[in-house]
């Protein structure tokens, strides 16, 4: 199995729910019109060809790669914003994949509609195109609007004064078929609920012949790394799954309005809402490895490693999207992947009370035969109450306890390892058997909530890839103070510094109130441990096992990503 890099984004909007559009074409003699960029050939079999085909050495596939305007893509909303605001909408569907075909069937089926469309009326970027072609385009910076022809001329004129194109190509009809011509010419004629009730397959799947093997692999022999414990911590910190991504998100704009309370960098972003006390968090999470491993466990884990992103922040998370990268699901292993991964990723969400409200899927994500690791990625929402009671994932004042959330002792075990960085970046293996308690994980996230909200935890963070001692290590990065542990290890000390075991947040607060966080966890039945204190002094401690200079662990954890 290879495992290509993968790219998931997700984008929250806010909205006043009296002002909602809906995304439906339900009267008869409603027009249709196509706003935003020309039509061309760019996105043709793109997203509805699954996301990819095979894409073997050498084998250019440009038609499937959709071409982005962000400058007519920004003047685009502000256009279909003011028309929407004028009420004279009666629907609005975007152009995503499929192009044309899917936005018009998919607007007309939800208001029991059928539709007649013109296409020589569509303003085209290559006049050479057929109907095949302009309907499955997946171009970019597309709307289709619904509107009374009463409210045409001034729809129009608002589309003009923003200079986007506006064509009406077509009407709604109740025949409940998709009629598409060119001029007069009839060119399809399929019934609406055939193109909307497709048939449902369900193949067997089956479990990878390698699968029990490697959940079974004897770890216990792995040797002791003889570089010793810092220069692991080195060279995780400089991991590229790990390392700092601010070569990346700081090329975007990530302040606009001013609304970001916590930047990117931390377990999950921040923003307030304006005119209320409210605050949203953000966060993405997944790892392909842990689903290589154990797809159900795996997918379990993903959700529960974004709620308790969120609940780092203090946020109660309130809503999910996932977005499925996996190969081919034709081949029974692979479907096996995903059928359970999906299981996994429902468990979690009932269990948590928090609901997958939208979601994506790329599948046939190989090369040359070989599929890329089951990659469900978890978009994460969170409400807080008041977006002052949040904490971000650096240490705030030295001199400050940190405690670990969800342990009662630093334990290194080697089923801990599964699936682990450590265990991949050192000893070039993945193997083992991740495992989660759903109950522990539910409960350390309330414990770590009650304490943001409650302003005893004056930060934490997730303790997650690279395990506790890349945790520590990140904190203390982000807050430019030292730490000094004086925990006890037990067992081997890879495990114990570097496992990945779930359920765990570490969290700074101040000495006189470490009674109170002791006592709410006795109440929640949730074990804590105390590691040690944050520093003035610049450097990072763990007694007997680590020593190393910050401006160090910075140097390592800022170059994973740094231009070769």
């Amino acid at each position: 199995y290879s495992q290509n890099p993968l790219v998931n984004a997700l984008c929250v909007g806010l909205i006043e729910s009296s002002k909602l559009v809906p995304s439906s074409a339900r009267t008869e003699g409603s027009l249709l019109l196509l706003v935003g960029a020309e039509t061309g050939r760019d996105g043709i079999h793109g997203a509805s060809g699954l996301a990819s085909r095979t894409f073997e050495e050498g084998r250019e596939m440009r038609p499937t790669v959709q071409v982005g305007n962000p400058f007519l893509e920004k003047v685009l909303i502000e256009a279909c914003l003011e028309t929407a605001s004028t009420m004279l909408l009666e629907g609005m569907q975007d152009l995503g994949a499929a192009g044309l075909t899917s936005a018009a069937v998919e607007a007309v089926a939800r208001g029991d509609s059928g539709f007649k469309l013109d296409i020589s009326k569509v303003h085209l970027r290559d006049a050479s195109m057929d109907p095949y072609e302009i309907m499955l385009s997946e171009s970019q910076e597309r709307m289709l609007l619904v509107i009374d022809p009463n409210n045409k001329t001034q729809v129009e004129a608002i589309f003009q004064k923003w200079g986007i194109a506006c064509a009406e190509i077509g009407t709604v009809t109740k025949d409940q078929e998709a009629k598409v011509y060119i001029g007069a010419e009839l060119v399809a004629q399929p019934a609406i609920d055939l193109l909307t009730s497709p048939p449902m397959y369900q193949t067997g799947g089956v479990v990878p012949a390698e699968q029990q093997a490697l959940q079974d692999a004897p770890l216990d022999d792995l040797p002791l790394p003889t570089n010793g414990p810092g220069e692991v911590l080195l060279l995780l910190l400089s991991s590229p799954n790990i390392c700092s991504k601010e070569s990346v998100y700081r090329q975007y704009d990530h302040q606009v309005q001013t609304n970001t309370v916590v930047l990117p960098g931390h377990d999950a972003a921040v923003l307030r809402i304006k005119g209320t006390r409210k605050g949203i968090a953000l966060c993405t999470d997944g790892s392909g490895r842990y689903c290589f491993l154990d797809p159900f466990t795996g997918g379990a884990i993903a959700v529960a490693e974004a709620c308790r992103n969120l609940s780092c922040t203090g946020a109660e998370p309130i809503a999910l999207t996932d977005c499925l990268n996996f190969g081919n699901p034709e081949n029974p292993y692979v479907y096996y992947q995903l059928e359970n991964c999906i299981k996994g990723i429902a468990e979690a969400a009932r269990y948590f009370g928090v609901p997958v409200v939208s979601g994506n899927v790329s599948l046939y994500n190989e090369t040359q035969g070989h599929a890329i690791y089951p990659t469900p990625v978890i978009g994460g929402l969170g409400l807080l109450e008041d977006v002052q009671l949040h904490a971000g994932s650096a240490f705030k004042n030295a001199g400050e306890l940190v405690a670990l959330l969800g342990s009662d002792k630093v334990q290194g075990r080697t089923d801990h390892l599964a699936g682990s960085e450590y265990l991949e970046l050192v000893h070039r293996r993945v193997a083992g058997k991740p495992a989660l308690d759903l109950k522990l994980e539910k409960g350390v996230q309330l414990l770590c909530r009650k304490a943001v909200e409650q302003s005893i935890a004056t930060s934490a963070h997730d303790c997650s890839d690279g395990g506790l001692a890349v945790a520590l290590a990140e904190a203390a990065i982000a807050g430019n103070l030292g730490f000094h542990g004086s925990f006890t290890v037990e067992g081997r000390w890879d495990s114990a510094l570097f496992g990945e075991v779930q359920s765990r947040i570490v969290v700074s607060l101040e000495a006189d109130r470490l009674g109170e966080l002791e006592a709410m966890a006795r109440n929640m039945d949730v074990p804590i441990t105390v590691l040690g204190k944050t520093s003035g002094v610049q450097s990072f401690i763990i007694d007997g096992h680590v020593e190393i200079p910050l401006a160090d662990l910075e140097k390592a954890w800022r170059s994973g990503l740094a231009p070769v």
